[in-house]
């Protein structure tokens, strides 16, 4: 704000001690044609932000009246405003007054409206209610009586206000001691100020007889509420009959404001100061105590017998204006006779407060467009309103999460993806159906060989032993396949357990990945009714394919059950090498240094074995069988007894890797077809049946289901009045051309 302007600097002109300017019946106003145009530019800004309601969402420029109680602040504001405020002990300092005053061509006319941000605990309601208090006031006698009962309106907030505004007002109801909630004039005129300001409780240091110790507390509250935003002018009253130092008023004003920028001292009440004191008090005007940089004023209001006596408001700057002009006050150098009197009060809050608008402008634009972003933030984050046709929002939603599980379940490149989480488990139920793979170990009993593979396990004498206990009326070296058969069901046998472990993990997976989406789709709608009833729908839907695909996978182990394969090529071709591995193992076991120096023995070192393998080739050669090659040889070898078991342990070996590889893919396949994919298939009609999406009443229970939680739809409501109060504020800066 600068340091303190002299008389010059102002477009007002001040009252001096030889003025002779005619007093107006009005109030001193901010409508003085001194004013420049850009002043007024900023102060009709100003008025109209406050139009919109704004002020509730952010910081606007305004004036606050602050004082102990009786430090003549009531009085003031009727100087500034022209219209007499109730006087009843009790009520007139128990609550904010709030006036915003605005220059019209219209005629004159108030509105009185009550503003509650607390309940009648104290406890904030959330949402500020403002409601209209009477009909419009045009003449000014009737404020007076309307604003004593808007204060009995707000300090028995537990009864209607429109009670209050006809009959006779209870003297002995009090009611609340002090309230948060405040009385709102707008008063608007062809001669009435531009002027934003507001008449706190004054602060008391002690409840008094009957009053509640927390009072002392809340009343402090309430005023640093106001005081504590950089926007507020602090307009600090003292009393010049109570000494300064017992008056907290000020000290406030100092905590909340230390370098003194918006604070505009006044003393009051001079005419009280007891003879040869007034320069202490004169000491505050002339800058030398507690220095403030837009300085201290004095004015003198009518004392409580000139009121009873119907002084004007005509009178009382008369008298004012005559009392300053006596001793000692027209011994204070010229520049400091512009802080006497009211109008040079008013001179000078008009200037500060439209310094303190310029100043603030940006910041109020920037501020303007953050609230509206933070609020469309708040607005995009709850649930979408409810629409009117409520059956037609309720299809469109549930087609859309048909849709969007109809993607899921087909699969999406997402790594959370539904067929990327089952798949660890198709590998784990695949490592575990080839863990069941028989264990032959082609050896006797009793024979150890380093070489034998870890997997086998059952040895070949073992499997010939059973297969000579099952022969019937078979033929010599034939035996029934019942023994093929037993070893085969050994396996298959435990493959339900990891089958059925396999279904029950997809199933998890699938109901996990079906509430997340349904939970997207439909946890921020409503109170949860529908959510409920579509999260039911899909879970009876899951169960029903999950029995169907259980009853699946029990019909293909039964299929396994008996033992056949048409793929005879790949039977045959594992057959044929498991039953080489088997041989082979046998062959290394028995003849296996005789095998290798057959495979090798072109490259002997032992001449002799060489020149004996080539006469044995020779000799069969002459007897007339030729084509023999040096590894034929092990051919007359003697046949291996065990034989038999070998054939036997080939063929088990090798039907279980064709049903193996089967099985692992089948189970797979039939769980994705009747559960997974399964689960699309006809969602959407238990979906419309189960809701009841048709019918004569569908429109009621859409409603129903979409029903917004309790607060939700109130907050929606809040938050879109405090968007549309932000947009018309900025709207009027753009019009306005800041």
């Amino acid at each position: 704000m600068g340091d303190r302007m002299s008389d010059q600097d102002t477009d007002v002109d001040f009252y001096d001690v030889n003025d002779a300017h005619p007093i107006s019946s009005n109030g001193v106003g901010l409508s003085a044609a001194g004013l420049s145009k850009e002043r007024r530019k900023l102060l009709d800004l100003i008025n109209r932000l406050h139009s919109t309601g704004v002020q509730i969402d952010m910081d606007l420029p305004m004036i606050a009246v602050i004082g102990v109680q009786s430090a003549g602040k009531s009085s003031l504001i009727e100087a500034i405003s022209g219209v007499t405020l109730p006087r009843s002990s009790g009520t007139c300092t128990r609550c904010p007054t709030e006036c915003r005053l605005s220059q019209s061509n219209q005629p004159w006319k108030c509105v009185v409206s009550l503003r509650f941000i607390t309940n009648a605990l104290g406890q904030p309601l959330g949402q500020v209610r403002n409601e209209n208090f009477g009909d419009t006031i045009t003449d000014k006698a009737d404020v007076e009586d309307r604003v004593r009962r808007a204060q009995h309106a707000i300090l028995n907030p537990d009864k209607p206000a429109s009670t209050y505004l006809t009959g006779t007002l209870a003297s002995e109801e009090r009611g609340l001691s002090f309230s948060q909630n405040c009385v709102c004039l707008a008063i608007c005129g062809p001669e009435v100020a531009d002027l934003s300001f507001c008449d706190l409780p004054g602060l008391i240091a002690t409840a008094g007889q009957g009053g509640d110790a927390s009072d002392v507390e809340l009343v402090r509250s309430l005023v640093s509420s106001y005081i504590e935003k950089p926007s507020c002018v602090i307009l600090s009253t003292v009393a010049c009959e109570t000494d300064f130092e017992i008056q907290g008023a000020h000290d406030l004003a100092k905590k909340l404001d230390p370098q003194g920028t918006r604070t505009v001292g006044v003393l009051t009440k001079p005419d009280r100061i007891p003879p040869g004191e007034e320069y202490r008090w004169m000491e505050f005007i002339k800058d030398e105590r507690e220095r403030l940089i837009n300085g201290w004023y004095c004015v003198k209001q009518p004392d409580s017998k000139s009121l009873r006596e119907g002084l004007s408001w005509a009178g009382a700057r008369k008298k004012e204006n005559d009392y300053f002009a006596t001793q000692p006050w027209t011994s204070l150098p010229p520049m400091y006779q512009s802080h006497l009197r009211t109008s040079n009060l008013t001179a000078r809050l008009s200037t500060i407060l439209s310094e303190l608008i310029a100043s603030r402008l940006p910041g109020i634009y920037q501020d303007l467009y953050d609230l509206i972003d933070s609020t469309d933030m708040e607005l995009r984050k709850l649930p979408k309103a409810p629409s009117v046709d409520a059956a037609g929002e309720v299809l469109e939603l549930v087609n859309g999460f048909t849709r969007a599980l109809s993607r899921r379940l087909e699969g999406t490149p997402e790594e959370d993806g539904l067929l990327q989480k089952i798949r660890p488990t198709q590998s784990k139920f695949k490592r575990a159906i080839r863990a069941t793979a028989p264990e032959f170990c082609p050896f006797g009993l009793g024979e150890t060989w380093d070489a034998i593979p870890g997997f086998i396990a059952n040895e070949e004498d073992e499997v010939l032993d059973r297969a000579q206990k099952a022969r019937t009326r078979e033929l010599p070296d034939n035996y029934p396949f019942v023994v093929q058969k037993e070893y085969i069901m050994q396996c298959i046998d435990q493959w339900r357990n990891p089958a059925l472990s396999f279904f029950e993990s997809v199933y998890e997976i699938l109901k996990e990945d079906l509430e997340n989406v349904v939970d997207y789709h439909f946890g921020n709608l409503g109170r949860g009714a529908l959510q409920n009833s579509i999260s039911l729908t899909v879970k009876d839907h899951l169960d029903l394919c999950a029995q169907q695909t259980q009853q699946h996978i029990e019909w293909l182990l039964a299929v396994e059950k008996s033992p056949n394969t048409l793929n005879v090529h790949y039977y045959s071709d594992y057959k044929d090498k498991f039953l080489s591995f088997y041989k082979g193992c046998r062959n290394d076991r028995n003849h296996g240094s005789s095998l290798e120096s057959l495979k090798s023995y072109q490259t002997s070192q032992d001449p002799h074995y060489e020149d004996a393998v080539n006469n044995a080739l020779s000799a069969l050669n002459e007897m007339g069988i030729s084509g023999i090659q040096a590894a034929d040889l092990a051919k007359l070898f003697p046949v291996d007894p065990m034989e038999p078991a070998l054939i036997i342990m080939a063929g088990v070996r090798a039907y279980f890797q064709v049903s193996y590889k089967r099985f692992v893919d089948i189970i797979p396949l039939a769980i994705d077809h009747d559960l997974v994919l399964g689960l699309e298939r006809g969602i959407q009609k238990a979906i419309v049946e189960d809701l009841q999406l048709t019918g004569p009443d569908v429109q009621e229970r859409c409603r129903f289901l979409l029903q917004e939680q309790p607060g939700i739809r109130s907050k929606r409501e809040e938050l879109e009045r405090k968007r549309k109060r932000l947009n018309t504020a900025k709207e009027e800066i753009r019009h306005l051309g800041f």
